[in-house]
């Protein structure tokens, strides 16, 4: 009875989202993976530039990881676009582009775990499985009285459990797709809208007084905060350099100026002195200036980045110097992007 409410509740309120008018394997896959740590107003227009770019999972396997990764810029999290073109490649090469319809056998794709390989296997297949994510979570907690941290090592399994439970005999893709409906847009984390819940009168949350207690989340761990410092290198032929990020870090494989990285906000005494710079341009240091007074503060979802932008005019680069009007092509960091888009910051 439960369900059979949230359902009618959803066919009546549900939104007029993408992905749902084909529930191809590739269209739920791609808008899970957009998703993930993504609201909806944000991914959407993520998930229609892929598929207009990449219609078929065919196309998307044919893309250059850079790519991939210029269109995903803004999402954070770019493992996930890497992972998304591996999956892509595999799936083309090794399953004519059929994706599988088992959970274990989804499991085994790169950047694919028991969330999305559960919304595959019930929204396009109709496999008999629930999908918890943190509208599901909320949802059930606040319903229920589920006081279980939903961060800990039980909490996954335990609300599956309870999701599954309430799933039986009805459609795996209305019960899914209804449960993290009504979660972001009734049972909000913020504001839910109590007023008109089908479900006001049997809520634990709502007729205990602690919705905004519901659901529980461990402490999350202490912020690291991080000292930035790029140097923009231009020489007078207007040559710039970037490099790629390649160990395991925020911003894997995306590009970036010259990076220092210190313990504190550098100032220019401090900065010349650095061994990096010395090694490479010591007798033109003189030319180094701070173009942000002071430093940028960029916030991620465990860390504090502050960032300094430092410009150095040099006589000329060796050839792998970048042109200006080409920087715009390569995948960056947003932060970096916003630095692009001011031609002011590029005069001499």
């Amino acid at each position: 009875m439960w369900a059979k409410k949230l359902i009618k509740w959803y066919h009546k309120n549900k939104r007029d989202l993408p992905w749902r008018k084909n529930p191809h394997p590739y269209n739920i896959w791609l808008s899970e993976i957009i998703l993930q740590q993504t609201t909806v107003s944000q991914g959407t227009p993520y998930y229609l530039k892929f598929i207009k770019k990449y219609p078929t999972i065919f196309d998307l396997s044919k893309a250059r990881e850079n790519e991939v990764l210029k269109i995903w810029q803004g999402l954070g999290y770019y493992t996930r676009a890497v992972n998304l073109l591996k999956t892509a490649r595999y799936i083309s090469k090794y399953r004519n582009g059929i994706f599988p319809d088992k959970i274990d056998e989804l499991k085994k794709l790169k950047g694919i775990g028991d969330y999305t390989a559960s919304a595959i296997a019930s929204i396009s297949y109709k496999v008999p499985t629930s999908v918890v994510d943190g509208n599901v979570y909320r949802l059930i907690s606040r319903f229920f009285g589920l006081f279980t941290p939903i961060n800990s090592s039980k909490a996954y399994k335990e609300f599956k459990k309870r999701a599954d439970k309430l799933m039986i005999n009805y459609d795996p893709s209305d019960f899914n797709q209804a449960m993290m409906e009504f979660g972001s847009i009734q049972c909000k984390s913020k504001n839910p809208i109590c007023k008109n819940c089908i479900f006001i009168k049997d809520c634990y949350a709502f007729n205990n007084k602690c919705i905004h207690s519901l659901p529980v989340k461990n402490k999350l761990k202490k912020i690291k905060t991080r000292y930035f410092n790029y140097i923009i290198v231009q020489d007078l032929n207007g040559n710039f350099i970037i490099n790629q990020r390649t160990r395991k870090d925020i911003w894997n494989k995306l590009y970036q100026f010259p990076l220092i990285e210190s313990d504190e906000n550098l100032e220019l005494e401090s900065l010349v002195s650095n061994k990096f710079l010395f090694e490479l341009y010591s007798g033109e240091l003189k030319n180094l200036k701070k173009i942000n007074s002071k430093p940028i503060i960029h916030r991620l979802s465990h860390q504090k980045i502050n960032i300094t932008f430092w410009k150095l005019n040099v006589l000329k680069l060796t050839d792998y110097g970048i042109k200006v009007k080409n920087l715009k092509n390569f995948p960056v960091p947003i932060i970096l992007e916003k630095f692009f888009n001011s031609k002011a910051n590029f005069e001499s």
